[in-house]
């Protein structure tokens, strides 16, 4: 949402948005220093949450350095240093969006020492999968790598699952997500086809804001597809609400105020 105007936060308001959970990502371009990735934590921690309050909605936030900058070890390895020090913070649900972007050595390392970061601070992990001419390979790096790390499969949420990739994602345990894009990942009627095929369990569904082509309120537009294909209310909402919710719930810092006016809230 950093990416967005407070015009978004009031759309998603009225659409029924009880709660928001933003990686850390790319900036539009590359970072050149740790203070830079400071004040992008503190953006993140301080300013995002009130935005989003202003118009009933929490924010909840993840920290890293993104897979597109983590070519630059050195600068990761500052980054991943200082990134304990905003761990405390009210909305910090756990270490994320990492994994790979082209699937090379250096990103590679990094993800791996992130993923370290996070078991000895005991926080949930994020992961970005590549785009779709490195996903498949990519996919398979990082669930590889997350295994011989023993990280706790339900502890993870893989993002950017695509039909090619969502299978192996939920049948190694990890929780799967399709993100909703115009151009690109996954468009609302796929990931719906994904439900039918493999069921709701430990499958969430989520919209992007970016600096690219995106749209922050697709998420209303998977429910319209469901209800337009005839599926209940219930697997809607476990869809686009509650599986998102146990999984959050696993971090100290998530508390969810329950949206009791909102008849359909996500």
């Amino acid at each position: 949402m950093v990416s967005r105007t407070t015009d978004d936060y009031e759309t998603l308001s009225k659409m029924g948005c009880a709660a928001m959970s933003e990686p850390a990502f790319w900036a539009g371009f590359d970072r050149g220093s740790v203070d830079g990735f400071r004040d992008y934590f503190r953006q993140l921690t301080e300013v995002e949450p009130k935005r989003a309050a202003a118009y009933g909605i929490q924010h909840f936030t993840w920290l890293c350095i993104n897979a597109k900058e983590a070519e630059n070890v050195e600068l990761s390895r500052e980054v991943m240093a200082m990134i304990p020090e905003f761990l405390d913070a009210s909305n910090v649900l756990g270490i994320g969006e990492i994994g790979l972007n082209k699937n090379t050595k250096n990103e590679a390392i990094v993800f791996q020492e992130h993923v370290e970061l996070a078991l000895r601070y005991e926080q949930l992990i994020l992961i970005h999968t590549p785009h779709l001419e490195d996903k498949f390979q990519g996919t398979n790096m990082i669930l590889d790598m997350l295994d011989e790390n023993q990280v706790e499969p339900d502890r993870v949420l893989v993002d950017h699952v695509e039909e090619h990739t969502v299978r192996e994602v939920l049948e190694r345990g990890f929780w799967a997500g399709m993100t909703l894009y115009p151009i690109s990942k996954c468009t609302p009627p796929r990931a719906v086809d994904m439900i039918e095929l493999y069921g709701p369990e430990k499958l969430c569904v989520n919209s992007a804001g970016d600096w690219g082509p995106s749209k922050p309120t697709a998420v209303p537009d998977l429910i319209l597809e469901m209800r337009r294909r005839g599926h209940g209310e219930n697997l809607i909402r476990q869809v686009v609400y509650e599986n998102p919710k146990s999984f959050f719930s696993q971090s100290k810092n998530f508390s969810l105020i329950e949206p009791s006016a909102r008849a359909q809230p996500f």
